[in-house]
């Protein structure tokens, strides 16, 4: 006896494999989202972050210690370093932990960190402008002493606010630290008291940076960050940031156009991550973002795989069986 025709059944089942496999999503191409890896083996401990103003692409960062007073600017297309510049003008740095960029176009360098756990009475900030050319150069800077109205302490933030200019230190501590303010005008030939103007609990901060609006400060720590609203300094929480997990979470910047965060690291070859702000509006965020490190991005679960995925992975699941169906059809005697 004949038996029937296994054209009819491939052919369905070849409809049914394409049909499946169209239901799988389209993977996107990978967006230009500004994540590099530094590449030069001189930075080793990149302890704070600014995205230049002059030169599009460009973050300036620095070691942490023992290094001596270079400030490096790296291109974030390339990962290389365009240029090393020297300060001079000032003394042997101590322990340079974080780096902003005033509305003057000026570089405000904070040698503000105690690994001692607080015993200098004073620290510095350097003061220089951003170079117009990048090329290995050495820029004279202006040495700020800096003191804070409660006593010495342990810090590595230091953040320039956009619109005013005014400078502004978050300590470290384990248990949350403080947010100091300076004065209206930095002095070069006094002493510069900064005084306490907010409480920063449940945040050992490493680093911070506003919103290039100057209505948003961020503060990171090791593994979690918070964006305040920053209400002319009473700033009031507006949620947690996602932090991608690193090395040594260090330094964080916004980029330029207020869109996307920065999130950098110590280590050789450490790369910084961008993330995109609460509510994407580009203005440095207005709301609420998901939970220190593990938050999901809408419409995705907590492992970090949306319906899409879910859906395709199953589709795929499914022609699997298909095709090792069509496999034992053919190996069916005729």
């Amino acid at each position: 006896m004949r038996r029937p025709s296994r054209r009819p059944l491939l052919a369905g089942l070849a409809v049914l494999a394409g049909a499946l496999f169209a239901a799988v999503p389209a993977v996107p191409a990978a967006a230009d989202d500004g994540t590099f890896t530094v590449e030069d083996p001189r930075i080793t401990e990149s302890s704070g972050l600014a995205a230049s103003r002059q030169h599009p692409g460009v973050y300036w960062t620095h070691n942490d210690s023992d290094d001596g007073a270079f400030l490096y600017a790296v291109d974030s297309r390339t990962g290389k370093t365009v240029a090393t510049v020297t300060m001079t003008g000032v003394g042997t740095p101590r322990d340079v932990e974080a780096v902003s960029i005033g509305p003057d176009g000026h570089l405000y360098v904070g040698d503000i960190g105690d690994n001692l756990g607080g015993t200098w009475q004073y620290v510095w900030i350097y003061e220089l402008p951003e170079p117009e050319q990048l090329k290995d150069q050495t820029v004279r800077a202006t040495q700020y002493v800096v003191k804070y109205e409660d006593g010495a302490r342990d810090a590595e933030a230091l953040m320039v606010h956009p619109k005013t200019g005014r400078v502004y230190i978050a300590d470290k501590n384990d248990a949350g630290g403080s947010l100091y303010e300076g004065p209206a005008e930095l002095s070069a030939s006094g002493t510069n008291t900064f005084r306490k103007i907010a409480s920063v609990p449940d945040l050992e901060v490493t680093d911070g940076a506003f919103s290039p609006d100057g209505k948003h400060l961020a503060l990171r720590s090791y593994f979690g960050a918070i964006l305040y609203d920053w209400n002319g300094g009473k700033i009031k929480k507006a949620g947690r940031l996602s932090v991608p997990l690193q090395r040594q979470g260090e330094s964080l910047t916004y980029t330029t156009d207020g869109s996307k965060i920065m999130y950098g690291s110590e280590g050789g070859g450490s790369t910084v991550v961008a993330r995109d702000v609460p509510g994407g509006s580009g203005d440095g965020g207005s709301g609420s973002s998901s939970a220190d490190g593990g938050g999901s991005s809408a419409g995705q679960d907590a492992d970090g795989t949306g319906p899409g995925f879910k859906a395709g992975a199953i589709a795929v699941a499914v022609a699997v069986v298909v095709i090792w169906g069509f496999r034992r059809v053919l190996r069916r005697p005729s």
